[in-house]
């Protein structure tokens, strides 16, 4: 397809990938992100989601996540703790949880210790990068499910559809 093809090479003959990077130590190519998935808040600064969401996942409470915030005040997340974690962390710390996960989630000292690893990782980015808010969800992301591709990538139209009653809560929209 000579148009697809066009469209991915410019005038000098480069290939654009759709990748963002650097050089690291200036001779190794570190691919950061999607240049479709940048997003630009409300202040007009960009936000490149995925080395935050790497940045979060470092976090033994966090198996899952995706950093929102386009055309907003703030970036924001969804997280989807690690509830094998989570729930040996409460019996560690004599804390009495639910059975459900969709109620380990309200505990309230699960809540605190979510705030203080997302604040603890927010200490590591520029201001307009740091995740204001969040809102824990009880149902892993999967190929299965929907929110992730064959190849494990986030869906995040999918997860953004999916959540936006919780995404509208975060922001204090009505849906």
């Amino acid at each position: 397809d000579e148009a697809l093809t066009n469209s991915v090479f410019d005038e000098e003959g480069w290939f654009h990938t759709g990748d963002v990077g650097h050089l690291e130590d200036g001779k190794f190519l570190m691919v950061t992100d999607r240049k479709k998935e940048i997003f630009k808040l409300s202040s007009g600064k960009f936000v490149a989601p995925q080395p935050i969401e790497n940045r979060i996942k470092e976090s033994s409470f966090v198996d899952q996540v995706m950093v929102v915030g386009e055309h907003e005040k703030f970036a924001s997340a969804l997280l989807v703790p690690d509830f094998n974690y989570l729930k040996e962390w409460c019996v560690t710390n004599n804390i009495k949880n639910g059975k459900k996960l969709e109620e380990l989630i309200k505990v309230p000292e699960v809540v605190t210790v979510m705030n203080e690893e997302i604040n603890r990782i927010n200490q590591g980015l520029m201001e307009w990068e740091r995740v204001k808010r969040f809102r824990m969800v009880h149902e892993d992301w999967s190929p299965a499910t929907g929110e992730l591709s064959a190849s494990l990538k986030l869906k995040r139209k999918v997860v953004a559809d999916r959540y936006s009653e919780l995404l509208n809560s975060i922001y204090n929209k009505a849906s």
